[in-house]
């Protein structure tokens, strides 16, 4: 790791977080030789190492890992890391990229100060100014829990997905999972096959196929340029930020997730969990609705597929449709979880983001940052990492290095219209 001038309190540009964005970006400054500090409040992509379970594997092949000057070189292109891989992988990106990071150390404001054209830092580790700051801690900072998990007894083990390892830490007996999504999806089926007897709260999250005619489909949906599709151009334009990614898994080289499937083998489904009345638990009479849902997604991206393969005439294994191999025949919307012999639950209903630090009018009513492409409408402040901040890829490993790039080019304009010299900070 770069060595620290400990002394120092003014940076050109301070970036918050050192996860893939963070680092991704610092690799550009670096190579510009423009100097900077990334303030991390724990360690480089700590969460890679922390908040993964034991069979965590990517859910898009290797060949998407495309860190700037660090893309996948293994030998499965196609394959997908297991989660000591990925870390084997950022390690040495890590590495190469040697940040300036100093670690262990929270922001806690970011303010700009109008009359002097740069911004605070206020930090647990001292005070900075910046003339630009890029906030690259991500979009998944804060555990979502319901207030009424508070109300469940404390003999109940209650964790966060991100708290999940495998199925020997928690109680023996039946796990309930709330929420489908891909962390949902995949811990449901981590405790299932090993034998776990499983209760799964699904949501309205979709799902895909992993391989449809001879491709998975992330190879077709590339073909087919969805990655290179800028959130301007999709057509729920930002709303798309706030859908819930397809359920699939590359656990075993890859395969599909469906839960009908699961409950034909003695997985308990229900619709979205909406609260607790003593010791009932109580679910919306959607489960119907939300597989339905599901498939109709996994089929309507492979029908898009079809005419991608028909309209460029190539060669490939015959279509499909997906038909249900089960469906509820009641809907069930009470849960008694003492008399299901329930002892834990592991709830996978997502995170929230977390910019109270940033002092500035550049947020929206929800609370998100309003932004074109990271660039807020304050001189000098940006965002880097957040889900479709510009596509698909933004906050994956596959499409954080444009969006860093192109950060990258707006910060070295900037720069070029200031003078940026220590002593006008003294």
């Amino acid at each position: 790791m770069a060595i620290i001038d400990q002394q120092r309190t003014h940076y050109p540009v301070v970036i918050v977080g050192a996860g893939q964005a963070g680092l991704s970006l610092s690799y550009y400054l670096k190579q510009a030789a423009i100097d900077h500090l990334i303030v991390e409040k724990r360690s480089p992509v700590h969460t890679w190492r922390t908040q993964r379970w034991d069979s965590f594997s990517l859910v898009t092949p290797n060949w998407q890992c495309d860190l700037p000057g660090w893309p996948y070189k293994g030998d499965d292109p196609h394959g997908f890391m297991l989660r000591d891989q990925i870390n084997e992988w950022l390690k040495g990106f890590v590495e190469m990229v040697d940040p300036p990071a100093l670690n262990n150390t929270e922001v806690l404001r970011v303010k700009k100060i109008e009359v002097k054209n740069y911004f605070e830092v206020k930090t647990t580790h001292g005070d900075f100014t910046a003339n630009q700051v890029v906030v690259a801690s991500g979009g998944y900072l804060k555990p979502i829990i319901p207030r009424f998990a508070e109300r469940l007894p404390q003999s109940m083990a209650q964790i966060h997905s991100a708290q999940y390892s495998n199925p020997n830490k928690l109680p023996d007996g039946p796990v309930l999972v709330v929420g489908s999504g891909q962390s949902g999806s995949q811990i449901a089926e981590d405790l299932h096959l090993a034998g776990r007897k499983v209760f799964l709260a699904t949501g309205d999250a979709p799902r895909c196929a992993r391989f449809y005619r001879g491709k998975d489909v992330v190879d077709w949906l590339a073909e087919m340029n969805y990655y290179e599709m800028p959130v301007t151009s999709h057509p729920l334009k930002e709303g798309v930020r706030d859908n819930t990614n397809h359920y699939v898994t590359g656990r075993d080289g890859g395969r599909d997730i469906d839960f009908r499937k699961f409950a034909l083998e003695g997985m308990e489904l229900f619709g979205l969990m909406t609260g607790l009345t003593g010791e009932e638990l109580t679910f919306l009479p959607n489960l119907k609705n939300n597989l339905d849902h599901a498939d109709a997604i996994f089929n309507g991206i492979n029908a898009s597929i079809d005419k991608f393969i028909e309209s460029k005439h190539i060669k490939a294994p015959p279509a499909s449709v997906y038909e249900p191999v089960w469906t509820p025949t009641e809907e069930r919307t009470r849960l008694n979880y003492h008399d299901a012999g329930i002892k834990s639950i592991v709830w996978c209903i997502g995170f929230s983001p977390d910019f109270t630090f940033v002092d500035s009018p550049v947020f929206n009513g929800k609370g998100d940052p309003v932004h074109s492409r990271g660039i807020t409408n304050e001189k000098g402040l940006y965002f880097l990492g957040l889900p479709w901040l510009h596509t698909w890829g933004s906050g994956r490993f596959s499409g954080v290095a444009r969006d860093a790039k192109y950060l990258y080019q707006s910060i070295v304009q900037n720069l070029n219209e200031i003078e940026v010299t220590e002593e006008s900070f003294i």
